[in-house]
């Protein structure tokens, strides 16, 4: 083994994405400065816990181990590494967001929505130039993988068709998108979930298609709200299944059936927002390939609440389900009592 990298200074797969990463924008270095904030995630805890100086020397050793500083993945375009409104957005997405604050937000930003499933929302948002720029630009990153010999650190262990975007260098561009959009809209979708305090967020976009086989079963995310954009590009199949919600304590099963489930078919630049306790998946592409944008939200003062919260979430349909058969329990029982 190289002595220069310890067994216990390895890189963890898995990034761990609550961590609050230093800034090296003021560091003479010859990597960008959001590619040390992206890799600190993947330190063990031991070097997460290190000062700054010297988690940066220890991953400039990495970095300089595994590539030079010709192999460094080089951007095609700029364009998703800077949050430009003009260049991101669709325009009626943009006008919504002209009314700052107050009850003028609130209805500019509903009347941008459509519902076409109960807590599950639709919107035009994404402009389909920079979806496809996006598109290009992972698979370019792919590539670059792929002939420097690179290991692409996925964004869960169960796909091998995703990229976590904080890895090309978008870090930036999500806390924007997250601090200046997604908040304000969560703050008035979901303010039952910790909608209204989102400070954290996983940012990746997955690859869909016949011979790039995700499994999707129903299931939860581990997030209080998921945003999906499909970015386009020439499919057919895919639509997203949605079931009820769950809250931590019923993911796995519980006895309520879900009776029915509803299916929306991805559109190029459209955004479908949700809860995260909501139960989806999705059907197979039946030919083509379809690039989707996925982020996770989640609140640290929302988590901290329910942890201290033994009672039924109302936004759980087990949980209501459990409440009222307990409730007719309790009427059977007085009835009896009372001889009726």
């Amino acid at each position: 083994m190289d002595q220069s990298t310890p067994f216990n200074d390895r890189l963890v797969l898995a990034p761990t994405h609550d961590h609050m990463a230093d800034k090296y924008d003021d560091l003479d270095t010859e990597f960008e400065p959001q590619l040390f904030s992206s890799l600190e995630r993947h330190l063990p805890q031991h070097l997460r816990d290190a000062s700054r100086d010297t988690k940066h020397e220890r991953m400039q050793q990495i970095l300089h181990r595994y590539s030079t500083k010709e192999e460094c993945h080089r951007r095609i375009f700029q364009d998703p590494y800077m949050l430009n409104p003009k260049i991101f957005f669709q325009p009626t997405f943009l006008e919504a967001f002209r009314a700052k604050e107050g009850k003028n937000l609130v209805t500019s930003i509903r009347s941008i929505m459509s519902e076409p499933v109960p807590g599950v929302y639709t919107f035009n948002m994404l402009n389909l130039n920079f979806c496809q720029k996006l598109i290009h630009e992972v698979k370019h990153f792919e590539a670059w993988a792929r002939n420097t010999d690179s290991s692409i650190l996925r964004p869960n262990t169960g796909n091998g068709y995703g990229v976590s975007l904080d890895d090309i260098g978008m870090k930036a561009t999500l806390d924007k998108l997250m601090e200046d959009y997604i908040s304000l809209i969560s703050r008035v979708l979901f303010p039952d979930v910790g909608g209204g305090s989102l400070d954290s967020r996983h940012g990746y976009v997955l690859q869909y298609g016949r011979d790039k086989v995700i499994k999707e079963d129903l299931h939860v995310d581990d997030s209080e709200v998921t945003l999906h954009v499909c970015l386009g590009n020439q499919f057919a199949g895919g639509e997203l299944v949605f079931g009820g919600q769950r809250c931590k304590d019923h993911v796995n099963g519980g006895t309520h059936i879900e009776k029915e489930f509803d299916y929306l078919l991805p559109v190029g630049g459209q955004a479908i927002i949700h809860r995260g306790c909501r139960l989806y998946g999705a059907k197979p592409i039946k030919f083509g390939h379809r690039y989707n944008f996925l982020m996770w939200f989640k609140s640290s003062v929302f988590r901290e609440l329910q942890s201290h919260d033994k009672g039924f979430k109302d936004f759980c349909d087990e949980c209501q389900s459990q409440k009222i058969a307990r409730l007719n329990e309790w009427v059977a029982a007085k009835k009896k009592g009372l001889g009726l």
